[in-house]
């Protein structure tokens, strides 16, 4: 036996011995699922079909990695003799890892302070949509650390300058990487792109079960379907695994069963090269010295598309920077919020009225004012020979995305209630006021040149000024919603589709509708108008809608058509209008759920954010599980938030009257339009009949609350 063969064999067999001694440690009836998730132990529950709950049960898993470790295949077939067999050891590896960390949370160790451990399926979701449109364009595992801090800052912004999320495992000699990180002024955070997971190699194990679940909530994949899982993970999840630093026989045999799921290896120590395998796409083992050339090395490897931003702006550029927050301790100067006024309004003008790339600042720039809160206007002004206004909303939504992918500069907001903040780190580099517009010229530009021919930006830093454009601004701020809220699925002739999302649910196709947007919630049915005419061959494309089949549950026949062609003939019809009957599919990206509860007689809505209980006796995260990956569940249905208050909302259910409970937050956060629609169905005090976590969250408590507040589904057809 090869040296290599007898490290790996050893070290398997020790992890398998060590898992299998943690469990005796337990009683048969302890409990160690991971919290916040609806797959128990991610890895065995997609690659062994075992729902793992307790000690008992756990130990299918030490047998099943026992048979992996000799090279027998399991009984569902897991086999994957590749590479000597030592795919098959590092697969049996990762399921003790995995095993093992369950076992240390049941004992209340966890990851520690500053380290998140075990990531939840709401972070994943949440992620999403970030993946399929390209915000995130891969993410880079890093165990270990780099010689010095230095390089440890450039090759994390390398990273996040590439829109690639690093996921930090592991120390060398005491020291991270995150240490080093902070040593540099390198905030951490998964906003910024920059996820520390714990500071020991076994939570390696938590990225792994971060991606295998990837092709349950996204793929339409089931538990102990190995093969489909595995080759989901190696064709759509862009991850690879930086080794830095260290490099021992735990970390080079759970490497062997990372190769399973296709993420190369790149490692800066002394370490046999591997060329392609069966399960990557080229290299598998990289061997790479040089930290300037480490980053670009990882990206072909993995293969992974990027899309850079090269602005004449003296602070870094990229989604990675969208999340980062600029707090009072680091605060050059701000704009807007509470203390000042602030705006930013786009519009349309004639073409002979702008001249591209010109940015006028009226006022003083940020070097010259000594005042730290100040009042900020941002008008951009754009021109085409096929303007709409139609697109102005749309293109105006942009604005928040662009300047905050600055490194340095903090967007929150829209219209006139925006709040933007400067760091002193962006500010000593160069950042002045003119550099907003060099951002918006560029970004405008580069994403929407179907539509936009000029582009030019005035910005303005003084009271008066602000005070005076803030005014057109608002008179167009109420025009715009007059002019969409108008808009009707009878007023329009073509619905539009969205496969964005088909690079992660390949059998999911979103219908868009003007009185429906898409479930992730971010595009609605001009987004989609307006991405088609800026890309003809892309995600969006117009469905003339033609013959109406059934009125009641929003079928046309020309929709029906579309979708099972574009789902891959798995779906031969949907219903824009119902929750049960050929409900739309759903990705894994739904801001909301909405659910159906047959003893009330009506629906409830969980969002993302919402982690406690339900009355249907299933958080999100359970609730989720059974609602995406492409698939129909009628009496399920994953939506956008504001499509619970359109008219269309579940209409051949009865729409907005049969929503019983939905958390406070998300209440509060729709009021204005929920009231809004009370009064349009006469029941101007409905809102205060929707219970939420405060008044029930069991299906005792809801019906009590909902009989004393006559809730108008009990009274209602049945649902059934």
């Amino acid at each position: 036996m090869s040296e290599l063969a007898k490290l790996i064999n050893d070290t398997s067999k020790s992890i398998i011995d060590m898992a299998e001694a943690s469990l005796k440690e337990l009683s048969p009836d302890q409990n160690i699922e991971f919290k916040d998730t609806a797959y128990h132990l991610p890895l065995a529950y997609a690659l062994l079909g075992k729902e793992i709950k307790t000690a008992s049960q756990a130990k299918d898993i030490i047998a099943s990695a026992r048979k992996l470790w000799q090279g027998q295949a399991l009984d569902n077939g897991l086999n994957v003799p590749y590479l000597n067999g030592f795919l098959n050891q590092g697969l049996a590896t990762l399921f003790c890892e995995e095993l093992l960390t369950a076992i240390n949370y049941a004992k209340g160790k966890t990851a520690g302070s500053g380290w998140i451990g075990f990531i939840p399926d709401t972070i994943l979701r949440s992620l999403g949509l970030q993946l399929v449109d390209g915000r995130i364009a891969g993410i880079a595992v890093i165990l270990g650390r780099p010689k010095d801090s230095s390089a440890a800052a450039d090759i994390i912004r390398g990273f996040q300058e590439k829109n690639i999320v690093s996921i930090l495992v592991g120390d060398v000699d005491g020291m991270t990487l995150a240490d080093q990180l902070k040593k540099e002024g390198v905030e951490v955070g998964l906003d910024n792109y920059i996820v520390p997971l714990g500071p020991d190699a076994l939570s390696s194990i938590f990225a792994v079960n971060f991606a295998i679940r990837a092709p349950l909530i996204y793929g339409g994949c089931k538990s102990g379907e190995w093969k489909k899982n595995l080759e989901y993970c190696q064709e759509r999840v862009p991850a690879f695994v930086l080794v830095l630093g260290k490099l021992d026989e735990v970390i080079v045999t759970t490497g062997m069963g990372v190769l399973n799921l296709g993420f190369p290896i790149i490692t800066d120590m002394d370490a046999p090269s591997v060329p392609k395998i069966e399960t990557t796409k080229f290299e598998a083992i990289v061997v790479e010295k040089d930290y300037k050339k480490i980053v670009a090395r990882c990206v072909e490897t993995r293969d992974i598309k990027i899309k850079v931003h090269k602005l004449d702006i003296p602070v870094l550029y990229g989604p990675a920077f969208e999340g980062e927050r600029v707090r009072k301790e680091n605060l050059y100067v701000e704009f807007g919020g509470k203390k000042a006024m602030g705006f930013e309004f786009l519009k349309y003008v004639d073409m002979d009225k702008v001249e591209d790339g010109k940015v006028e600042l009226i006022g003083p720039d940020i070097d010259v004012i000594k005042e730290q809160s100040l009042p900020l206007g941002i008008i951009v002004e754009v021109a085409a020979r096929s303007a709409k206004e139609d697109f102005e909303p749309i293109l105006e939504r942009q604005l928040h995305r662009y300047l905050n992918e600055a490194q340095g500069i903090m967007h929150i907001g829209q219209r006139d209630i925006i709040w933007v903040r400067i760091s002193q780190e962006a500010f000593k580099k160069g950042l002045r006021l003119k550099h907003f517009g060099v951002i918006l010229h560029a970004m405008i530009h580069q994403e929407y040149s179907a539509i936009v021919d000029k582009v030019q930006v005035k910005i303005y830093s003084n009271k008066k000024d602000v005070e005076e454009k803030i005014k057109e601004a608002r008179l167009s701020y109420t025009k715009r919603d007059d002019r969409l809220s108008g808009m009707t699925d009878e007023a329009v002739e073509d619905f539009y589709s969205c496969a964005l999302c088909q690079s992660f649910a390949p059998n999911h196709i979103c219908v868009i509708t003007p009185e429906r947007l898409g479930l992730c919630g971010a595009y609605s049915w001009l987004d989609a108008k307006a991405n088609f005419q800026i890309s003809p061959a892309g995600a969006n494309q117009p469905i003339q809608k033609g013959k109406i089949l059934d009125d009641r549950l929003g079928q046309w026949k020309n929709i029906n058509d579309f979708v099972y062609k574009k789902s891959n003939s798995t779906i031969d019809k949907v219903s824009m209008y119902s929750l049960i009957e050929s409900p739309q599919s759903s990705c894994g990206c739904f801001e909301c759920i909405v659910a159906m509860v047959p003893e009330a007689n009506g629906v409830m809505i969980v969002h993302r954010d919402y982690a406690g209980d339900t009355p249907l006796g299933m958080t999100f995260t359970t609730l989720a599980s059974s609602v995406g990956g492409g698939v129909q569940t009628p009496g399920f249905l994953g939506v956008g938030k504001l499509y619970l208050t359109s008219k269309k909302f579940i209409l051949a259910e009865g729409g907005i009257k049969r929503i019983v409970w939905m958390p406070k937050d998300l209440k509060e956060f729709l009021q204005a339009k929920l009231e809004e629609r009370a009064k349009e169905i006469g029941d101007p005090d409905f809102v205060s009949k929707i219970a939420d976590e405060t008044s029930a969250t069991t299906l005792e408590q809801l019906l009590e609350f909902l009989n004393k507040a006559k809730h108008p589904a009990l009274e209602m057809p049945s649902l059934i």
